[in-house]
């Protein structure tokens, strides 16, 4: 109940206009391939193609308010997996829980990370059930061998479980496929299935008997182990089966050097693009102070969190039973160990990028709520054994305690309950407040109207935020720019911030390139009032159009 209520609020949460600009040139890309006029690098692929297609047909049915419709969904369901294990019977944690997704609203936005965190939450579902969901021959005993009834009960029950296997791992090889096209972080999928099958090899080596570790690698079956093995490659190469598939193998780890800044191109791309810089630098900066300083605080508790978890768990081979029940395999080695080390790798990540905050929260959440849940379970069984001890006294006392934890509970629910009825309130005031579900103040609804009705003929200069909503509206008039910086080299991109530096030297470069038309934005990420200044001031160029958000300005002609 409470894990459905934080996925309806999620849900909630994510309705909000399309701020994120990098969508336009999806929608752009979906109808028709589209590079800039501007030199890219070699080998172009696209990586986000399915992504582009299922936004597209959605935006082509409803427009603007069905896509942002159908990101609240499934955001909710991105949450619904990952907290689908997830137990939590204490209020407070989850009004403190529903604060977090309050102020975070705006990470919900419409990116290809979406489909990552909605093909991740399935892998959280099924891979234990794959990897530790096996049942090994000799465990069955000799009396139910010996009786025909319930040997041929077995055999079909284990045909059918093969089969249900069979189709999980057809499914889960589909998405992976599917992944791959959708975005660069498919290897994240990879990760994830190694990490099963690399815990559950290692957990399954040793048994303790006594003062003495024994090899127990035998009770591993072989062909479980061969499947497994296979199982990984195959995911490994589900990019060679696509028609770019050699291209798409090594694009993560290009993907690894913007993020980390290795070479001189991901350098520039990592520290000048405010979300792809790390919490710490955008707080030092004086960038979004609040979620900042909780970005900060909640990874580096994630980390305090995932070590807690894996310090206070036992590991799974301090038993010496290691063939339990499916249910006490997945809890020993999914539970103990996977989902901390997840949840480790996820708040670093975060901690290197804003936009990967998305990827470590809904991890975050889950192991928090089950943890929540352990804590508060132990302490009712504490209390339980009290109430035991108590029953000796009268039933006054007994009546006495009943009371006050009912109280307790009571101020609990409504504590939370007025929480969330306050940030209901924020939300609804928010969203009587938008006027449109196209963010006009990030991309240029009115100037691209105009420029469409006043064509140039020359060549276009735009900021890189409106260069994908440019390329949307008015796909023959080619833009200098837009969000793919990963086709970019490090010279292109430090000469187009110097522009905003130095006009001159884009005065100059406009002549040798015969641009003649220029539309930059005048309030969000405005850093171009210098060379709006000089453009204004110079007698070769004249504003075409101004608003309060975004001017054009075209080359006088003589």
């Amino acid at each position: 109940m409470i894990a459905l209520a934080i996925c309806v609020a999620v849900s909630l949460f994510a309705i909000f206009p399309l701020t994120d600009t990098d969508i336009w040139w999806h929608l752009a890309c979906a109808r028709e391939w589209v590079t800039t006029w501007t030199p890219v690098r070699e080998p172009v692929v696209n990586v986000h193609e399915y992504f582009q297609q299922v936004v597209a047909f959605v935006y082509d049915i409803g427009d603007a308010p069905l896509l942002v419709a159908f990101k609240a969904i499934l955001w909710g369901v991105v949450f619904a997996l990952f907290l689908h294990r997830a137990k939590c019977r204490n209020w407070v944690v989850v009004a403190c829980v529903a604060i977090l997704l309050f102020i975070f609203r705006y990470q919900f936005e419409i990116r290809p990370v979406l489909f990552s965190m909605l093909f991740l939450g399935i892998y959280w579902n099924v891979l234990p059930w794959l990897f530790y969901g096996w049942r090994d021959e000799h465990k069955v005993s000799r009396s139910t061998q010996a009786k025909k009834f319930h040997f041929v009960f077995r055999k079909v029950f284990h045909d059918i479980t093969i089969s249900y296997k069979f189709l999980g791992v057809l499914v889960v090889l589909f998405i992976q496929w599917i992944w791959c096209k959708c975005q660069g972080l498919f290897i994240l999928g990879l990760i994830f299935a190694y990490g099963f099958f690399l815990y559950g090899l290692w957990f399954r080596r040793w048994g303790n008997f006594g003062k003495v570790r024994q090899w127990k690698g035998v009770r591993i079956p072989f062909r479980t182990l061969a499947w497994q093995t296979l199982f990984v490659i195959l995911l490994f190469i589900m990019p060679v089966f696509h028609r770019d598939g050699f291209n798409l193998l090594p694009y993560p780890f290009g993907l690894l050097d913007r993020l980390l800044g290795l070479s001189p191109s991901a350098m520039v791309f990592a520290t000048e693009i405010a979300e792809n810089r790390s919490p710490i630098t955008l707080l030092l900066n004086g960038e979004n102070v609040l979620q900042s300083v909780l970005m900060l605080v909640l990874c580096v508790g994630g980390i305090v969190l995932a070590a807690v978890r894996w310090h206070l768990q036992p590991a799974p081979y301090l038993s010496w039973q290691l063939s339990w029940q499916v249910k006490e395999r997945v809890e020993a080695i999914f539970v103990r160990r996977l989902q901390p080390s997840w949840l480790f790798i996820t708040a670093v990540l975060a901690l290197l990028a804003e936009r990967n905050f998305v990827l470590f929260l809904p991890v975050f959440l889950a192991v928090l709520l089950q943890f929540s849940w352990r804590h508060t379970s132990f302490k009712l069984q504490v209390k339980n054994r009290h109430v035991k001890n108590l029953q000796r006294l009268s039933s006054k006392l007994r009546l006495k305690n009943r009371l006050a934890e009912k109280s307790k509970n009571t101020s609990d629910t409504l504590l939370a309950a007025l929480v969330v009825a306050f940030l209901l309130g924020l939300w609804v005031k928010s969203v009587l407040s938008y006027d449109s579900m196209v963010a006009y103040q990030r991309v240029p609804v009115a100037a691209a109207h105009w420029m469409m009705e006043n064509p140039h003929p020359g060549r276009l200069f735009n900021d890189d935020r409106a260069g994908g909503y440019l390329a949307f509206m008015n796909p023959l008039d080619s833009t200098y720019i837009d969000g793919r910086f990963i086709l970019k080299t490090a010279e292109f991109f430090e000469r187009y911030l110097e522009y905003a530096k130095t006009p001159q030297l884009f005065l100059r470069d406009a002549e040798l390139q015969d641009i003649d038309r220029v539309v930059l934005p005048l309030r969000y990420y405005a850093r171009w009032d210098k060379l709006i200044a000089a453009l204004d001031s110079s007698e070769k160029w004249h504003v075409g159009y101004r608003d309060s958000l975004f001017v054009v300005m075209d080359r006088t002609q003589y």
